[in-house]
């Protein structure tokens, strides 16, 4: 049970919020610590499954890429994949 003393410090923790952007905007400026009597344990299970595979590069090769996808606007790892999507693409 909720201690209203305690919750009377905060503001009230909304019922519903209409949006994602209303819930992450509340959290931003406020801490769950402060509605800690009013949560309940929750258990779960995450099956963690990456799609992901990770290749070495050289440091010297890297800067150029980091370079190249800044000019461009884009993550390293985004340029990386869409330079190794063209050469396949045209390698059969």
């Amino acid at each position: 049970m909720p201690n209203k003393k305690n919750l009377a410090q905060h503001d009230m923790l909304p019922e519903n919020f209409e949006t994602i952007e209303e819930f992450c905007g509340f959290w931003d400026t406020h801490s769950s610590a402060d509605y800690e009597e009013i949560m309940e344990t929750v258990e779960m299970e995450i099956d963690l499954i990456s799609n992901k595979m990770y290749c070495a590069i050289s440091k010297d090769l890297l800067s150029r890429v980091r370079t190249q996808a800044h000019r461009l606007g884009l993550s390293s790892e985004t340029l990386i994949n869409i330079w190794l999507q063209e050469k396949l693409s045209t390698t059969a």
